[in-house]
């Protein structure tokens, strides 16, 4: 069949334009077009920038909430609540250590990127964490992995939009979803890489801490986000994503007397390669639809006996990811979750847009754990690698899991009982940490 051989050339010319350390958004746009001249097609200028525009929502709500973060940043709010967190549960280690990794995760919830989570509230907890007596390369494991977590965990998850706008199915119904995939598996991450080496904090250097008093005025920002996303869940109210992100972090550069337009452009700078990417991969698929590869895919999968589905599923999208989490996500998520038409949908497309997020941690690329071995200042990337491998193979499991009883697994989500049950759930386990650090550390809190 034709559209084998153009499939192969897309991917081969994609690899080999990578390889030779052509950028990730320029390789998938040159295979693009390399696929539309060997099927005849040449240059569809049209279908180039068709394509280039099919993420433009996933785009606007990266851009937009990158400005959010980096204004939140530099007004300090960002410093002022990990370090207040670590005051008042220093002599709390196992528990600090699992606020620390809900922290770190804030960040990739709010942008969908892995790579800011490392750099923003990663680098913020670093300090932390090596207070807590966890070395260079259990803390490195620790961020990377939290960060993957907080980019697949809602409210955004750009890996689960792109499967999802590549079927016409909206990105609604995932929060709890996303939350039963990511959150216990964010605990389970901590205690398996630092529950062994935490400790009390010692020393003086909260004091430098002032009282909230005098900083109530930052979180002010974050309070806005919140109640507007909440509106738009609750009510007709919507101002949509990116007005939003852009209303609270123009608020946080008024109140941290910063310059707006100045935020946005180093903001902007340090994601134009993310939001690039995306742009390639829309052109990559476009064109995978126009000469008929994409319906070649989903015809080979669908025949496919199940186990040997399930295995490439499990391999496959993580492996693929190390190239780009989202290409993974579009390449063979949309694939994969056709050929699972029948389970349930959002279910099938959170577990895949897990699978896809390990490839952050997948060599020769893994941007996750080269920038938290960057922040640690760990020189060999593979010695955080090996640290997270636990924690990686064991999230593996759980997406193959949850993609393949989606039915049972989003029975769960979908339950009515689902948050009561949860948020009990969580807070039992706190409650039980918090038993576990007073009798190992038996002291008065400050």
């Amino acid at each position: 069949m034709p559209e084998t051989i153009y499939f192969f050339i897309m991917l081969l010319s994609f690899i080999t334009f990578a390889a030779i350390k052509i950028p990730i958004s320029v390789s998938l746009m040159f295979a693009a077009i390399c696929g539309a001249v060997f099927s005849g097609h040449f240059f569809p200028i049209r279908h180039l920038v068709e394509g280039s525009f099919g993420y433009l929502d996933a785009i606007l709500i990266i851009a937009t909430a990158m400005i959010f973060m980096e204004s939140i940043r530099i007004s300090g709010l960002l410093e002022d609540f990990a370090l207040r967190i670590a005051k008042k549960f220093r002599n709390r280690p196992l528990f600090l250590l699992m606020l620390m990794t809900l922290f770190i995760m804030t960040a990739g919830m709010i942008t969908g990127s892995s790579s800011a989570a490392v750099l923003t509230t990663g680098a913020i907890a670093f300090p932390v964490l090596k207070d807590l007596g966890l070395d260079k390369r259990k803390s490195g494991a620790l961020i990377a992995m939290a960060s993957i977590f907080g980019m697949i965990a809602p409210p955004i998850n750009i890996p689960a939009m792109i499967i999802g706008q590549g079927v016409d199915m909206p990105y609604i119904g995932f929060t709890s979803p996303l939350l039963l995939l990511t959150v216990p598996l964010a605990i389970i991450t901590a205690v398996i890489i630092g529950a062994k080496s935490v400790k009390k904090i010692e020393g003086d250097h909260f004091k430098k801490i002032e009282p909230f008093s005098n900083k109530w005025y930052l979180y002010v920002p974050v309070v806005l986000l919140v109640v507007l996303m909440v509106m738009e869940n609750v009510s007709s109210f919507s101002l949509g994503l990116p007005l939003v992100f852009i209303l609270s972090a123009l608020l946080a550069a008024i109140i941290g007397k910063k310059n707006f337009f100045s935020i946005s452009v180093k903001a902007l700078k340090e994601s134009v390669n993310i939001l690039s990417i995306l742009i390639g991969v829309g052109m990559f698929i476009q064109i995978m639809t126009l000469n008929g590869t994409r319906g070649l895919i989903v015809d080979f999968l669908n025949g496919l006996p199940e186990m040997a589905l399930i295995l490439g599923i499990a391999l496959g999208v993580p492996l693929f990811g190390a190239v780009s989490s989202y290409g993974s996500a579009s390449v063979l998520g949309i694939p994969f979750l056709l050929a699972f038409l029948g389970q349930d949908d959002i279910m099938v497309c959170a577990s895949l847009s897990l699978l896809a997020g390990l490839g952050d941690m997948v060599p020769p690329t893994a941007l996750a754990g080269i920038f938290a071995a960057h922040v640690v200042g760990e020189k060999n990337y593979f010695k955080v690698w090996f640290r997270a491998l636990p924690s990686f193979f064991i999230t593996m499991i759980v997406g193959t899991f949850a993609l393949y009883y989606s039915n049972f697994t989003a029975s769960l989500a979908n339950s009515v009982y689902f948050y009561p049950v949860f948020v009990g759930v969580i807070g039992l386990i706190a409650v039980a940490i918090l038993l576990f650090d007073k009798r190992r550390y038996r002291s008065d809190l400050a």
